[in-house]
């Protein structure tokens, strides 16, 4: 694939953009920068694995020398709920509509996002709730890699707010592996070289974002759970603007 001087200055501040949204707030890196590409180039198989090999190298960085500051317990807990729905999802033995679960997640995650921005709690308080959102969390990320915001949903409510980031991190990088596992399974070409050259914008984006999310949550607290719902709604807009593009 070739690409004009104009559409790689494009790319290189897409990953940007990718790489600060990881570090920054812990989610909605490929949800914010996917739909971006796929102006670019609408072709999901090139971008995902490009983006998964960077959330992989990305996230055993940052969390890999923050071990104790990872909640363990909820790791484990979500992910007997997920691994399951996530398999599923991967190997395609249920097959459900996609558009009709992107939708979902992302109308649920935009609840939640609202309700972090007006301080009010909208969510469901009852565990079978926050067990559903995981089982279909995993099961969208196994089909489409957009299961993460309803994900970060749960996990920013019951996990510390100085913890959630690398905690998130030890998630999608179980998940991720799974999921380009997948990839090489079927032969589909990960583009590995190109994942390396933008590395380097990708690694721009993530140290400002490291920064950012230093300083936001040593803030208040009340500011910190508004800026997490203005980027969860704001990933949750963009997922379902990208869907009802695309259909």
């Amino acid at each position: 694939m070739e690409f004009s001087t104009g559409q790689w200055l494009v790319i290189v501040a897409i990953f940007v953009w990718t790489g600060f949204v990881r570090s920054g707030i812990g989610f909605g890196g490929a949800a914010l920068g996917l739909p971006l590409l796929l102006l670019v180039e609408d072709q999901p198989l090139m971008w995902l694995p490009i983006i998964g090999v960077h959330l992989l190298v990305f996230t055993t960085l940052t969390a890999g020398g923050r071990l104790r500051n990872i909640d363990w317990g909820f790791v484990r807990w979500s992910m007997s709920w997920m691994i399951i729905p996530k398999l599923v999802g991967v190997i395609g033995l249920l097959s459900l509509p996609t558009e009709w679960m992107v939708v979902f997640v992302f109308s649920i995650t935009a609840a939640y996002a609202v309700g972090w921005i007006a301080q009010r709690e909208v969510a469901v308080d009852a565990p079978w709730f926050d067990r559903l959102l995981l089982v279909v969390g995993g099961y969208v990320s196994g089909a489409s890699l957009v299961g993460a915001p309803l994900i970060a949903s749960v996990a920013i409510r019951k996990v510390a707010l100085t913890s959630y980031r690398d905690t998130l991190f030890v998630l999608w990088f179980l998940l991720v592996t799974i999921k380009m596992t997948a990839f090489i399974s079927v032969g589909i070409d990960l583009h590995f070289s190109w994942a390396l050259a933008l590395l380097v914008p990708a690694a721009l984006g993530h140290v400002v974002g490291l920064r950012f999310h230093e300083r936001m949550v040593h803030g208040d607290s009340r500011r910190v759970k508004r800026i997490l719902g203005a980027g969860l709604l704001l990933v949750s807009l963009a997922g379902l603007v990208e869907i009802f593009w695309r259909s």
